[in-house]
């Protein structure tokens, strides 16, 4: 397994669709595996394949506690919402490629996701509560959106100018626009 680069806010990559997975392979399985071995350092919850500088649909997640509970990891390919609950919930919600901001964002409690997972089996996930705003956070980088276009245009816009400041300070790898573990 390899450690990988997460790329960093307002890199172009993250603003971009990714594709869909067309075949399952070995390369796909072992990205999935990079791209988690690559989260639990960070540390993170999730992370999806744009934030790494891979143009796939592929998603990683884990909401276990590691203090008090096995990892239960999650590996998604192409997933897709095909139901959301009418209720809401708010969560801070933070990002890896946005790495020290937090803000509220308000999305759907329960959701509904197919998938296939790393055999190439078409799989459906019924989630609630943090593993729901985390499927739902993840998909959204996809898409090419980031929590932040959730924020208000101001809050969004604080975070972007804050975000480039520090890059300019050299907080993060300047040729790649990225932060390593």
């Amino acid at each position: 397994m390899a450690l990988l680069d997460i790329l960093v806010a307002p890199h172009p990559t993250l603003a971009k669709r990714a594709e869909e997975v067309t075949e399952v392979t070995d390369e796909i399985r072992q990205t999935l595996n990079d791209m988690l071995e690559t989260m639990y350092k960070a540390p993170g919850i999730g992370l999806a394949a744009n934030q790494v500088g891979i143009l796939k649909r592929l998603v990683v997640i884990d909401v276990s506690n590691p203090e008090e509970e096995e990892p239960k990891p999650y590996k998604f390919i192409n997933p897709v919402i095909i139901e959301s609950s009418d209720d809401s919930s708010v969560y801070q919600e933070g990002c890896l490629s946005v790495p020290t901001f937090y803000e509220e964002v308000e999305r759907p409690a329960e959701v509904t996701v197919e998938y296939l997972d790393e055999t190439g089996t078409k799989q459906t996930l019924k989630a609630e509560g943090l593993l729901a705003t985390c499927i739902q956070h993840e998909i959204d980088h996809l898409e090419g959106t980031l929590f932040v276009d959730h924020l208000s245009k101001l809050k969004k816009g604080m975070i972007v100018k804050k975000l480039t400041k520090l890059k300019k300070q050299g907080a993060f790898n300047k040729k790649q626009d990225t932060h390593t573990l």
